[in-house]
């Protein structure tokens, strides 16, 4: 019976942690299993089971006795029973001591982390935006020391409209040059015009050479002063203008051809050019009229109406020119009336279909060629229109019997 209750007890002893908050008890390792007390643990590991199970006191009807069984040892009284429990609740108390500890020094760390974050993200943002400003006023010297590097055409191109904007002064500016042009060209002998106009092409090509350079700004700024709004923006980005090919055109065509049909091929130019890229601006949501990516480059991103418009355009100037030429003849204009108004209209045709050809933007010559650099030259509709349209004038007038040096009027209109 002694031996049953030394083993009731023993057991109640073991249970004993999972019948009341074993917080303190609980162990460190993973596994999270429950451990003895430290008396009991220090029992197990000093004595065997035995001896330990001879230990644990026995209460009998209310008083404490000894009892020396099978291991010769004594076991506790009722006051070291006490000891043992109020040990145990002094464990319970310094563990949640321990935990109030552990909650109160694991929420300072949390307070301490957060305060530290908060300042880190402050100097973050503060280092952002010194970057920020450092890297805008960088930006800003960068644009300076660029535009003080590449001269006053960078300034220029900022104020300047591209090639897609309507500029109505420009092609005004363009149709007064070709007319007088053309008018110099058969006033005076090809034998000095000729030449005067391989020295203002040749001076005109050196400027172009020349203004891009260190030291040549100034080129720039007088451009700018004579032309102003009527130059476009890639003629200040490192383009050459379109007065080179304006006066290389009439150059070439006043040498190759007689000089009526050279100048009829520069009034093609003054009026047929200009008026198609008018019309064609003015038509380009047509979308019928649009020229894409056209044959090989031919007529791209150009409009039949805008072709169309350019040729009639030049109908009432070529038939005004022609209708008053002096034929040499009393009975009037070889071919008749239906004569002059097919040769009125096929000049126009032959200046506007030139202008048509060149596509836009233009085919430029790479920036070097078999490894030697060379000047940004590139396929103009200033060059190609005189000419072409000169060509078709020889043409026509060889078709029709009229004489390639045909006299005109006095004062070309009337």
């Amino acid at each position: 019976g002694n031996d049953r209750l030394a083993t009731m007890r023993f057991l109640f002893l073991l249970l004993l942690p999972f019948l009341v908050d074993a917080g303190p008890w609980r162990s460190s390792n993973p596994m999270g299993g429950p451990r003895l007390p430290l008396v009991i643990a220090k029992d197990f590991n000093s004595r065997s089971i035995s001896s330990l199970s001879s230990s644990i006191p026995t209460f009998h009807g209310g008083a404490s006795r000894k009892y020396s069984p099978r291991g010769g040892s004594t076991m506790p009284s009722d006051g070291e029973d006490e000891a043992i429990i109020h040990q145990v609740e002094e464990m319970q108390d310094l563990g949640s001591e321990k935990e109030v500890s552990i909650a109160e020094n694991v929420t300072a760390a949390a307070s301490s982390v957060a305060s530290t974050e908060v300042i880190h993200k402050d100097h973050d943002d503060n280092t952002q935006l010194e970057k920020a400003h450092h890297s805008h006023v960088s930006k800003k010297r960068r644009r300076r020391k660029k535009e003080k590097l590449d001269g006053p055409h960078a300034m220029y191109a900022k104020k300047l409209k591209n090639r897609n904007h309507t500029n109505i002064r420009r092609k005004v500016m363009h149709a007064c040059f070709g007319l007088g042009f053309g008018c110099l060209n058969y006033f005076i002998p090809r034998s000095k015009f000729v030449p005067g106009m391989t020295v203002l092409t040749s001076a005109t090509l050196l400027m172009e050479l020349l203004r891009y350079r260190r030291g040549f700004g100034w080129m720039n700024d007088a451009l700018h002063w004579v032309l102003g709004a009527s130059l476009r923006k890639h003629e200040m980005e490192g383009k050459f203008t379109g007065s080179f090919y304006f006066f290389f055109g009439v150059t070439v065509t006043a040498a190759l051809y007689p000089k009526t049909c050279a100048s009829m091929g520069m009034w093609q130019l003054a009026l047929a050019d200009p008026s198609a890229s008018y019309f064609g601006r003015q038509t380009r949501h047509v979308y019928w009229s649009r020229i894409e990516n056209g044959l090989w480059g031919f007529g791209r991103n150009k409009g039949v109406l805008g072709f169309l418009g350019g040729a009639l355009f030049c109908f009432p100037f070529n038939y005004r020119v022609l209708s008053i030429a002096k034929f040499g003849r009393v009975n009037g204009i070889p071919g008749g009336q239906s004569a002059l108004i097919l040769s009125s209209l096929a000049l126009g045709l032959a200046g506007a279909f030139a202008d048509l050809a060149v596509p836009t933007p233009a085919l430029t010559m790479p920036k070097k060629v078999f490894g030697v650099p060379v000047p940004p030259f590139h396929v103009d509709d200033n060059f190609v229109v005189p000419i072409v349209s000169g060509f078709a004038c020889t043409k026509v007038f060889s078709y029709l019997g009229w004489p390639g040096d045909l006299r005109l009027a006095k004062y070309i209109l009337f």
